[in-house]
């Protein structure tokens, strides 16, 4: 497996950027299918986040799937270990969602050997309310206006220029992104 350890305003130590690697190594032990991680290092300077400066974000590829989890706080280590937890706390429920899915379901149990709890996946995704809105053509200015008009963190719009649905978000550095269908 390759772990990739970028930083973005922020430096670390050589040998922070090993033990980087060791922890997420450890981590995707979990899941055989992941191949290569990205970490990503960031360091905040605005003094509002001051108790959470240090972010952590790691993004992996399993199973198919993208697996992506972000913390912060106010220490490099910190954050890596809340991240590092999370990370594998995402791949256990991966993992567990793939084989329960691939498994034919059947009444056959070992002899001594209790019943296992069904594991319900369906409780923890419940959608829990449903919008409708008419997608009137625009561009994708017109929808960043739109969006900041809502207060929304996205807006999704039938874009002009490609005739595709699109939708445009704000970035946590505050710019704008635009995801189009390929």
């Amino acid at each position: 497996m390759d772990v990739r350890v970028h930083t973005r305003h922020a430096s670390i130590a050589e040998g922070f950027r090993e033990t980087v690697q060791r922890k997420v190594g450890n981590a995707s032990r979990i899941f055989d299918a992941v191949s290569v991680v990205d970490v990503e290092l960031s360091e905040e300077r605005n003094p509002r986040l001051a108790p959470e400066k240090c972010r952590v974000e790691i993004t992996a590829g399993a199973g198919g799937n993208t697996v992506r989890v972000e913390s912060a706080s106010d220490t490099m280590e910190n954050a890596l270990d809340l991240a590092v937890y999370r990370f594998e706390k995402q791949l256990k429920k991966l993992k567990d969602r793939l084989v329960s899915r691939s498994r034919p379901r059947r009444g056959d149990q070992m002899p001594g050997m209790p019943a296992a709890p069904p594991v319900d996946f369906e409780d923890e995704m419940e959608i829990v309310r449903t919008k409708q809105f008419v997608m009137k053509p625009m561009t994708p200015e017109e929808a960043i206006l739109q969006l900041e008009l809502l207060g929304h963190n996205f807006f999704l719009f039938n874009n002009v220029d490609t005739d595709l649905t699109s939708v445009v978000y704000r970035r946590r550095d505050g710019a704008y992104g635009l995801i189009e269908p390929a």
